[in-house]
Formats: C-alpha cells, structure tokens, sequence
C-alpha cells in the first residue's frame, strides 16, 4: 500500500531544513511516500546542486538519503532522532540532466535506541548509484515531543494547512 505523506512541521516559526522544507528556496523540498516497509521520494535535480558539469555532488546525495533515514524514524518508529554515523558508498555518478532521481530507505534494525537504516538513490534509469547505512540515534517520545517538536505518526498521515 502506497501512501502520501506530509510535512507536519511546515507551520514551525523559523522552520528551514534543507532537506524537506518546502519554504526553503535553495533547499531540495524532498516529498516522502509510505510504501510498505520503506519510504521513497522522487526528486528531479536541478543544475545549482552539482559538484562537478552535469553531476550530482556527492554531499548533496549524502544529504538526502540522511534526510528520507530522518523520515523513517519519524514514521516508522514513531520518534525523532539524530544522525550519529553514516557509511555513503557512491558507486556510480548521478547526473543532473538526466530525469527524475528515486530514493527509497527502510529498517534494518534496532540496537537499543540506535535505529540502522537502509538508504538508496537510483537514478532516472532505474540504476543503483548511491547507497548508505544510516546509524540515528533515537529519543523516547516524550523527549521528542518536548525537545524536538515531534508531533506524533498520524501527523505525517494528513495534510497539514497553511
């Protein structure tokens, strides 16, 4: 089952991430959708976010498969978290110019309060080009809610108003 999800912190005074913010003109306003046990974007690249003619830069696809494990843990474990370790393997160039990128993350386990995601880019031709495992550390809810803003699961399940 494949569902929309929405961006609950759009109405937080000073809210900018760079990585879903849908205000933040030089930022990459990632959409995120629930399909099963993972969750996946699609994204089309624009030509100020290359690091070399016509590539996606490297850090910048660190970015956003750090940003969909962020969602995981928001959706998927009803929580909030910060990243403490990520392992990116860039296997083949990403380019800008060429269409619609596709990523997509899940779960592989949890080690304590240590959640360890899966995270993978594809480019417009269906190819594995970057992957990461994602260590984020992850808070009880309460201190989630109190410290860090998280609204709860069903937030990200309904569309949120201006």
């Amino acid at each position: 089952m494949e569902r929309k999800l929405f961006n609950p912190f759009v109405n937080l005074k000073g809210y900018q991430c760079f990585g879903c913010s849908p205000d933040n003109p030089y930022g990459l306003q990632l959409k995120f959708k629930e399909e099963g046990e993972f969750v996946t974007a699609e994204w089309e690249p624009s030509d100020h976010f290359q690091g070399w003619l016509d590539t996606l830069h490297g850090g910048i696809q660190a970015t956003m498969l750090d940003e969909i494990a962020s969602w995981i843990v928001f959706v998927k474990l009803d929580t909030s978290g910060v990243t403490c370790e990520m392992e990116v393997k860039l296997r083949k160039a990403v380019k800008t110019n060429e269409g619609t990128i596709y990523l997509k993350a899940k779960l592989r386990e949890m080690k304590r309060n240590i959640a360890i995601i899966d995270t993978y880019l594809y480019n417009s031709k269906n190819e594995l080009c970057t992957e990461a495992v994602m260590h984020y550390f992850t808070f009880t809810q309460e201190v989630a809610q109190e410290k860090l803003w998280y609204p709860g699961k069903e937030a990200f399940l309904k569309p949120v108003r201006k």
